[in-house]
């Protein structure tokens, strides 16, 4: 795209930003629209939509901050071409979208900011983006989504479990990617969650689920799977794990169940043997308990030398209502206390390694920048845009 284009686009996003709660009133605008004009769109979309609503701004914004870099974006929109399968969306849907979009834009926008080269820059956009997510869908030959059957559900803690599935198909997807599910109980509701696992012969996938206060789905996942419950899965999506330079040194930083995607590429990198790089892994915890899987890193330790895992907790101690258990015992090491970003950016050198952070938004956003301001360039830290 030329550099015109790209500024017109970005900078009348930029200005529905500036306007007093302009983000959320752009998407209400969106979805008010979309459904008026094509009614039978809202039957793909959930009852409850603020959930829906922060996505869709913020795939917006990262597509917009990328789009002089395609070879970041292109492979997302892809990925999310394919992943719209599941929808039963058809190219009279993109089109639907994107004449949506354009009149919410228009209408925050105003007069003086939506010109004719505006409108123009837009619609360039849209059909690039509608492009490249059609030509993915209709490229897929695989179906459109998985069946996972519940095998196991284990509540490890209060408020996380871990679910392993069995697949009716296989799955082609790269350790560190994540996927979108739909439970049973929860219908058009779906919910991305990374797989803790790489890719097996027999089709199992595991899940770590925590649940979030308020939240629809993760709460259902915790405290309602069975054994036999099925789920829609989604096509994966992400990119983390498809490291530019397999030789270097390697910081991966995982809070909670943000070790799940962590873990699945070092469990891929056990298995297929060889020669590794040096690898650090930083995984936190707001308590003790809270490193649920701590056991099975230090496994991997066992089998992998060159691996390194660091505990950090921001409390010393578990809270008094959590029971003692074997989780919590036996350790390698103790854990270093105090807040994930300040401990591994203070802790070495990291300017010569590739970075994975993943975690709660907050988290690796505070991450980035103490890391950035030790030194370490951008381009070397990455995260799931859209998790």
């Amino acid at each position: 795209m030329d550099p015109l284009t790209i500024s017109l686009v970005r900078s009348s996003f930029k200005s529905i930003g500036a306007i007093p709660e302009g983000e959320d009133t752009f998407a209400r605008f969106f979805y008010a629209i979309l459904f008026a004009t094509h009614p039978d769109t809202r039957q793909h979309f959930p009852a409850a939509m603020d959930i829906q609503r922060d996505r869709l701004m913020r795939a917006i914004s990262y597509v917009i901050d990328q789009l002089e870099t395609p070879e970041s974006v292109l492979p997302l929109l892809a990925q999310l071409g394919r992943d719209h399968r599941k929808y039963g969306v058809t190219e009279d849907h993109y089109t639907a979208v994107g004449d949506a979009l354009l009149a919410a834009l228009a209408n925050l926008a105003g007069p003086e900011l939506w010109t004719d080269e505006t409108d123009h820059a837009w619609r360039l956009t849209i059909a690039l983006i509608a492009s490249i997510m059609t030509e993915a869908a209709n490229s897929d030959e695989g179906p459109p989504t998985r069946v996972g059957t519940v095998i196991e559900h284990r509540r490890v803690l209060d408020d996380l479990a871990i679910v392993r599935l069995e697949l009716d198909h296989t799955m082609t997807y790269e350790p560190g990617q994540y996927v979108s599910v739909q439970v049973p109980c929860r219908p058009r509701m779906w919910r991305y969650l990374s797989l803790a696992t790489p890719p097996t012969p027999d089709r199992i996938v595991e899940f770590h689920v925590r649940r979030v206060s308020g939240g629809w789905v993760s709460p259902a996942i915790v405290g309602e799977s069975q054994i036999g419950d099925t789920w829609l899965i989604g096509s994966p999506l992400g990119s983390l794990g498809m490291w530019r330079d397999p030789r270097r040194s390697r910081l991966m930083i995982g809070e909670g169940t943000g070790i799940a995607p962590l873990r699945a590429q070092l469990m891929d990198t056990t298995q297929r043997g060889g020669t590794t790089p040096r690898t650090h892994l930083f995984v936190s915890g707001t308590y003790p308990c809270d490193l649920y899987d701590l056991d099975m890193l230090w496994a991997l330790t066992q089998t992998h030398p060159r691996l390194t895992v660091i505990p950090v907790t921001e409390h010393s101690d578990d809270p008094w209502w959590v029971p003692r258990t074997s989780h919590t015992s036996g350790r390698v090491q103790d854990p270093l206390t105090g807040q994930i970003s300040r401990v591994v950016a203070e802790y070495a050198d990291w300017t010569d390694h590739d970075i994975e952070v993943v975690g709660s938004p907050s988290m690796v956003r505070t991450t980035k920048y103490r890391l950035m301001a030790a030194g370490v360039d951008a381009g070397n830290i990455r995260h799931d845009p859209l998790y």
